[in-house]
């Protein structure tokens, strides 16, 4: 598998023909294989690629302009249709070139199971890796009906990896009992309902350190999103997201890679997810690849 030729012809705008020589790698997972509510996600990529044409270039945010950023959209990973742990073994694998290469990596899902495997291969070359969790949902349940693999235990499954006092979850309005207690419990860091304020306060103990960041789309509120597979109540604007992004941008911390998760484009017909997700998309490259 070889990041340097695109899996399909839907790329980012302004994606580079060189996959060798660019610093970053746009690539889609589109897995939705454990969902346990409304399924789709696995379209999420290529419509966040297909809204991206109405972007402007330059952010008035950050005061670049996409040229300044050399990336290349690979496309999508072709993963096999219903069978998740085949397809989270050729995501880690897939990872482990792309860092191996020296590249940083920015993730489209799909489902957010697909981020524990890019973990998995963070943190083999990264020891001391620290993870931002931006999400409405724990997604600390070590299983879902039974089954482990589920996109609602990620963040379990990287805790019990990294050690959960490495693991930071902000916007959270969801979950089990059990997994608000073993927050609690456990030494992670959970900030509910809120994200930009408490990420202010906790990026600086976080300097100098190698910090992987993962967004599920609905941590933003379905005013906002409506095109995500589990929509929650009471979630963030879309004001507040780029906010966090752009203070992630500004942090004295080691970027070492990120994704965006949980786009699920037929639950919303006007496109304003997907169009929301590729604005934060441009704002993550702009501010993100050094």
């Amino acid at each position: 598998m070889r990041f340097d030729e695109a899996y399909s012809g839907k790329v980012f705008i302004m994606s580079r023909e060189d996959g060798e020589a660019a610093d970053a790698v746009i690539y889609g997972m589109p897995m939705d294989w454990t969902v346990s509510f409304r399924p789709g996600s696995r379209f999420g990529p290529n419509r966040i690629r297909e809204a991206s044409i109405g972007l402007e270039e330059y952010s008035p945010y950050l005061d670049k302009h996409m040229e300044e950023v050399n990336y290349f959209d690979a496309g999508d990973i072709p993963l096999p249709f219903g069978n998740p742990q085949r397809s989270i073994d050729m995501i880690e694998e897939y990872i482990g070139k792309l860092l191996e290469k020296g590249k940083f990596p920015l993730g489209l899902g799909g489902e957010h199971l697909v981020t524990w495997p890019v973990l998995k291969a963070m943190y083999r070359k990264y020891p001391d890796l620290a993870v931002i969790h931006i999400d409405a949902h724990a997604d600390l349940r070590e299983e879902y009906e039974g089954e482990p693999l589920s996109h609602s235990t990620p963040i379990r499954k990287t805790c019990e990896l990294i050690g959960p006092e490495n693991v930071y979850s902000f916007g959270i309005r969801s979950g089990m009992r059990e997994e608000f207690q073993y927050a609690r419990e456990s030494g992670m860091y959970m900030a509910k309902y809120d994200v930009a304020e408490p990420l202010k306060e906790m990026l600086p103990r976080l300097k100098g350190r190698p910090v992987y960041v993962t967004i599920d789309i609905d941590v933003l509120d379905p005013a906002f999103a409506p095109g995500t597979g589990t929509a929650e109540a009471g979630g963030i604007s879309s004001k507040e997201l780029l906010e966090a992004i752009h203070l992630i941008a500004n942090a004295d911390i080691q970027l070492i890679g990120g994704d965006l998760v949980e786009v699920a484009p037929a639950y919303d017909p006007t496109e304003q997810t997907a169009i929301a997700a590729s604005k934060f998309v441009r704002e993550m490259l702009l501010g993100w690849v050094k």
